[in-house]
C-alpha cells in the first residue's frame, strides 16, 4: 500500500490490488471501498488524505509484532479496549453489540468450562455474538483450544468479530452472518449442530424475533416442546435456540431481562416446560444499567442439560448491590466477579444473597422465578424503639445486632455501655469519647496488632515470590496467582472481608502495579530515567522513573535531606501565614497599611520612604518594617528551598545507574507494592473500626433524650418565649 502514496489513481489501486484478493480468498461480499469520492474526497484530496492514513500505519512504534508478551494478548486486549469505549459513547444505537468483559468472565466461570474437563474437540457457541467479546472470555477460560462458532445478524458487527478472533489469535474460529433464529448456519445436515457450550447476550425483548420465521411449523424444533414465544417478546425464542443447540449433555448461559423470570401467558408456560425437564439450573441477577444497550437490569438464566434429569432445585444468587459507578454505567468490580462465581459454583446460601430453591417450592409459586420471590436482599430498616423514646435507654436488640464486633471483642461492650433496665442499656462513657474507647480497648488493639501480623505473614510470602521474578514471566498469571493467595489467606478472618481485601490488590494491580510487571516482563529489575517531552517532542528539563518514582529513593536514601527541606517548607509556611496575619490586622479603611492601594514590597519600600520623618507615623512604619522582614525571609527561604531541592534532584537522579538489581526489588517490592497494599488494608481496618463508632454514636443520640424529656424542654421553651412576649406587653392566649 506504501507504493501507492502519491499516484493519482490510489483507491483503485488498494481496491484492486489489495482489497479484492483478501474478499476473495476469504469468501467475503461486503468489504470496503477506498475508491469511494463521497467519503474521501476527489482527487488531490482523497490523494493525500489516504497517503496520510498510510502513513500513520508506517509509524514504526505500531510495529506491535515485536511487543507481546508471551502468553499475555496485548494486542487483542487493545481492540477489546477500544471495542468497550466505542460501546460506551455510542450509546443504544451501537452499543448492544458488546458484552461487558466482566459479564462475560462470569458466565464463562458459571458454565463450568473451566472445570478441566475441555479438550480440543469442545465447542464454543454463540448464536448472536456480536462482536465476539462473549465467545472470546468463554473459549479463553478453557485453558485449552477449544473450537468456537459464532453467528451474528449485522455484517458489519460480524466484521469486527472476525477481526477480534484474529487479534485475539483464534483465526480458526467460525464466524457466519445471517439471522440466527431464521437462518441458523451451523447445520449437521437438515438439523440443528449442537455444541458442548453456548452462550448468548441477545437483544432484549427483539420485537422482530419471528420475521422470516414460521414459528407455528419451525423446521429445527426448537418450540414445540415448550412453546412459541409471544410475537413481540424475543427472549424466550434465544433461549429456546440455546437449549436446542446444546447437546445432551451441555451447559449454556444466556442474558436476558428480568422479566422472563415472571412474565405470564405464553411465557409462563415456556418457563414451566423448561424447569420442569429440569434445564435451569440457576439464575443470577445482575445489577442495573451494566449493559450498553439498555440500562434495566438483567440476569444469567444458565442452562444444564447433563444433570436435568436429577435437578431438584434451582440455585437463585441476587448480586444486583454488588457493582461500581463508572461514567454513565455500572460495572462489576474484581470483587463482585470472584465472589459470583465462588458463591455459585460451590452452591453457598448466603442470607440476603443467594439460597436453593426447590423445584417443589417453585411449583406452589406456579414456577414464577422472579428472585425478591426466594430472597430477601433489602437492608434491614432501623426500627425505631417506642419504648426506647419514651422511657430512655438503646435498645438490647440494636446492641446485640452488632455481634459481630462483639465476638472479637466481647468486653468492648460492657466498656461501652451499661445496664438501664432489662432490656434496654445506656451509654458508659461520654460520646466525645466513643471513638477513644474503641480504639483504645485492649481487645481492639489485639484484634489490630492480630490483624497486622496476619498480613505480615502474607507480605513475607509474597516478596519472596515477587522478588523472584525473571524477565519474560507472564503478568497476568502472576496477579492470579497473587490475588488468589491473598483471598484465600483471609478467608474466615472477623470483620475484614475477604473479598474488599481481595478488590484492594486487583485497583491497585490496574492502577500501577500491571504496568511495573509488564516493565520488568520486558526489561528485567532495570530503574531507567528518562526526561519527559513536550507536546512537539521536544524534552523538558523533568525527569522521571516509572518502575521507582522518586519518593521512594528519597525515603530510603535522602530522608535527612528530605527532612531538611520539609522543614524549610514548614518554616515558610509559618512565614505565610504571619503576613497574611499581620495583613489582616492591619488592614481595613482604619488600619496602619490603609494607605497601601496594594501589600506588595514596592508599595511597603515606597511608604517607608514616605513617612521615614513623621514621628506621627511611627506606629505603622514598626508594622511595615515587620512586614517587610517577614517578605525578605521569605524570598530568602525560597531560595533555599529552590537549591536544596534541585541538590536533592540531582542526588536521586545520581542515584538510580548505581542501584543493585536487589536494591531495586527492595525498593519496588516492599516501598512500592507491598506497602502500598499495608496503607489499603490498615485503611479498612480504620474503616471497620468507624462503623462500630458511627452506630454507637448514631444509636446514643437516637435514644439520648426520652419523649418525656423533650416534652419538657419544649414547653420551658414555651415559657421563656411567653416571659418575653409579656414583657414586650403581648399577652399569648
Amino acid at each position: 500500500m506504501a507504493a501507492f502514496k502519491g499516484n493519482p489513481e490510489i483507491g483503485d489501486l488498494i481496491n484492486k490490488k489489495i482489497i479484492a484478493p483478501l474478499a476473495s480468498a476469504n469468501s467475503l461480499a461486503d468489504m470496503p471501498d477506498f475508491n469511494d469520492a463521497n467519503k474521501l474526497g476527489a482527487g488531490k484530496e482523497m490523494v493525500d488524505r489516504l497517503a496520510n492514513l498510510i502513513a500513520i500505519f508506517e509509524n514504526p512504534n505500531l510495529a506491535f509484532s515485536k511487543k507481546r508478551a508471551d502468553g499475555d494478548d496485548i494486542l487483542g486486549d487493545a481492540y477489546e479496549y477500544l471495542m468497550r469505549h466505542f460501546a460506551t459513547e455510542s450509546g443504544k444505537s451501537k452499543g448492544q453489540f458488546y458484552t461487558p468483559a466482566e459479564v462475560s468472565c462470569v458466565i464463562a466461570s458459571v458454565i463450568g468450562i473451566n472445570d478441566g474437563r475441555s479438550k480440543s474437540s469442545t465447542t464454543d457457541y454463540d448464536p448472536s455474538c456480536g462482536s465476539g467479546s462473549l465467545l472470546l472470555k468463554v473459549a479463553d477460560a478453557a485453558g485449552v483450544r477449544v473450537s468456537a462458532y459464532g453467528q451474528e445478524k449485522d455484517a458489519a458487527t460480524a466484521g469486527l468479530a472476525r477481526m477480534n478472533m484474529i487479534l485475539h489469535n483464534m483465526a480458526s474460529a467460525e464466524i457466519l452472518q445471517c439471522n440466527t433464529l431464521a437462518a441458523p448456519r451451523f447445520m449437521d445436515g437438515d438439523i440443528l449442530k449442537t455444541f458442548d457450550y453456548v452462550v448468548a447476550n441477545p437483544p432484549f425483548s427483539d420485537k422482530r424475533w419471528s420475521t422470516g420465521l414460521d414459528t407455528a411449523n419451525d423446521p429445527h424444533n426448537r418450540f414445540k416442546p415448550f412453546g412459541v414465544p409471544p410475537a413481540k417478546q424475543g427472549d424466550y425464542a434465544y433461549l429456546l435456540h440455546i437449549v436446542r443447540s446444546l447437546k445432551s449433555n451441555g451447559r449454556g448461559a444466556c442474558v436476558l431481562p428480568h422479566g422472563v423470570l415472571f412474565r405470564g401467558n405464553a411465557e409462563a408456560e415456556i418457563r414451566r416446560a423448561l424447569i420442569r425437564k429440569g434445564y435451569i439450573a440457576g439464575i443470577i441477577g445482575l445489577p442495573p444499567n451494566l449493559f450498553y444497550g439498555t440500562g434495566i437490569p438483567a440476569c444469567i438464566v444458565v442452562i444444564d442439560k447433563e444433570n436435568a434429569h436429577a435437578r431438584k432445585a434451582i440455585f437463585i444468587l441476587d448480586a444486583s448491590a454488588g457493582f461500581l459507578k463508572d461514567g454513565p454505567k455500572n460495572r462489576l468490580r474484581d470483587m463482585d466477579i470472584h465472589k459470583i462465581v465462588d458463591v455459585f459454583n460451590r452452591r453457598l446460601e448466603i442470607p440476603g444473597y443467594s439460597r436453593m430453591a426447590a423445584i417443589d417450592e417453585i411449583e406452589k409459586n406456579d414456577c414464577n422465578l422472579n428472585i425478591p420471590r426466594y430472597i430477601d436482599s433489602q437492608q434491614a430498616e432501623d426500627i425505631q424503639d417506642i419504648e426506647g423514646h419514651l422511657r430512655g435507654g438503646i435498645p438490647a436488640a440494636d446492641i446485640d445486632a452488632l455481634h459481630r464486633y462483639w465476638s472479637v471483642c466481647p468486653n468492648l461492650r460492657e466498656a461501652l455501655f451499661k445496664p438501664n433496665r432489662p432490656g434496654y442499656l445506656d451509654l458508659a462513657v461520654d460520646k466525645s469519647a466513643i471513638k477513644t474507647t474503641i480504639y483504645q480497648h485492649p481487645e481492639f488493639v489485639a484484634f489490630t496488632e492480630g490483624m497486622n501480623a496476619h498480613f505480615a505473614h502474607w507480605r513475607t510470602r509474597a516478596a519472596a515470590t515477587l522478588k523472584a521474578l525473571k524477565p519474560g514471566f507472564h503478568p497476568k498469571r502472576l496477579i492470579v496467582e497473587l490475588a488468589e493467595d491473598l483471598l484465600a489467606h483471609y478467608q474466615g478472618k472477623p470483620l475484614i472481608d475477604p473479598y474488599d481485601v481481595y478488590q484492594h490488590l486487583m485497583d491497585y494491580w490496574a492502577e500501577t502495579m500491571q504496568d511495573d510487571c509488564y516493565l520488568i516482563a520486558a526489561d528485567g529489575w532495570k530503574a531507567e530515567t528518562y526526561f519527559e517531552e513536550d507536546k512537539k517532542g521536544k524534552k523538558k528539563k523533568t525527569w522521571k522513573c516509572d518502575l521507582v518514582p522518586k519518593p521512594l529513593i528519597v525515603n530510603r536514601y535522602f530522608a535527612i535531606e528530605q527532612q531538611g527541606l520539609d522543614a524549610l517548607q514548614a518554616e515558610l509556611e509559618t512565614v505565610a501565614a504571619a503576613m497574611t496575619e499581620l495583613e489582616e490586622e492591619h488592614g481595613g479603611d482604619d488600619g496602619l497599611l490603609s494607605e497601601l492601594d496594594k501589600v506588595n514590597r514596592a508599595n511597603v519600600t515606597a511608604r517607608l520612604k514616605e513617612i521615614r520623618n513623621d514621628k506621627d507615623s511611627a506606629d505603622e512604619a514598626v508594622v511595615l518594617k515587620e512586614w517587610l522582614d517577614l517578605n525578605d525571609r521569605q524570598a530568602a527561604l525560597g531560595r533555599s528551598i529552590r537549591e536544596e531541592e534541585a541538590d536533592l534532584d540531582a542526588k536521586v537522579f545520581a542515584k538510580y545507574p548505581g542501584l543493585t538489581e536487589a536494591e531495586v526489588q527492595i525498593l519496588v517490592v516492599d516501598d512500592k507494592w507491598l506497602a502500598n497494599l499495608h496503607t489499603q488494608l490498615e485503611a479498612e481496618l480504620s474503616r471497620m473500626s468507624q462503623l462500630l463508632t458511627s452506630r454507637t454514636t448514631a444509636l446514643a443520640d437516637q435514644y439520648e433524650v426520652p419523649m418525656p424529656r423533650q416534652i419538657e424542654k419544649v414547653r420551658d421553651l414555651e415559657d421563656r418565649v411567653n416571659h418575653h412576649l409579656l414583657k414586650m406587653g403581648f399577652a399569648w392566649e
